[in-house]
């Protein structure tokens, strides 16, 4: 499975591949592979240290594919997920907006964050191809979907429409 944010690819990256260099997907057009590398001198530690974190001081909760259906499909209020991969950036502009969300509609809406990299079964259900995705569900079906970095008013236009149907 590849998702994109700003049309670039994601792809596996495993610890096997930890000696090539970074190169852009358009180079690699048959092989459907990104490799990414660390010095071979940096401990663990240090290629742990280098994974982003978008949570911060927010009011979205995490969702995994263990937690999914008790959390979204069996909610018995609407329910805003956003997916989101750690590197990317426009995914953090979207979070900011759906924490600020979160709290406004607190109590009519539930909202979570699923990661698209750790979580690849419900992306691949949903047909993610990209992140940001915001996707509405209520009684425990996909409702609406904003896809991209939209403006806040998209976001609030997509939950009114969930809301009232």
């Amino acid at each position: 499975m590849a998702a994109s944010c700003c049309s670039t690819a994601v792809f596996s990256i495993s610890r096997s591949q930890t000696r090539h260099r970074l190169v852009s997907a358009t180079q690699l057009p048959q092989t459907n592979q990104l490799r990414f590398s660390f010095p071979a001198q940096r401990s663990l530690e240090a290629r742990k240290s280098l994974r982003l974190s978008i949570h911060g001081d927010n009011r979205t909760v995490v969702v995994t594919g263990k937690s999914w259906d008790k959390l979204i499909i069996d909610s018995d209020v609407p329910v805003l997920v956003e997916f989101y991969a750690s590197w990317c950036g426009p995914c953090r502009m979207v979070h900011r907006v759906i924490d600020e969300i979160s709290a406004e509609y607190s109590g009519r809406l539930k909202c979570f964050l699923l990661d698209v990299d750790t979580n690849s079964q419900i992306t691949a259900d949903y047909d993610i191809k990209a992140v940001p995705v915001v996707l509405l569900f209520k009684n425990g079906e996909k409702r609406d979907t904003v896809i991209g970095t939209m403006p806040k008013d998209f976001y609030v236009a997509a939950i009114e429409r969930v809301l009232s149907s």
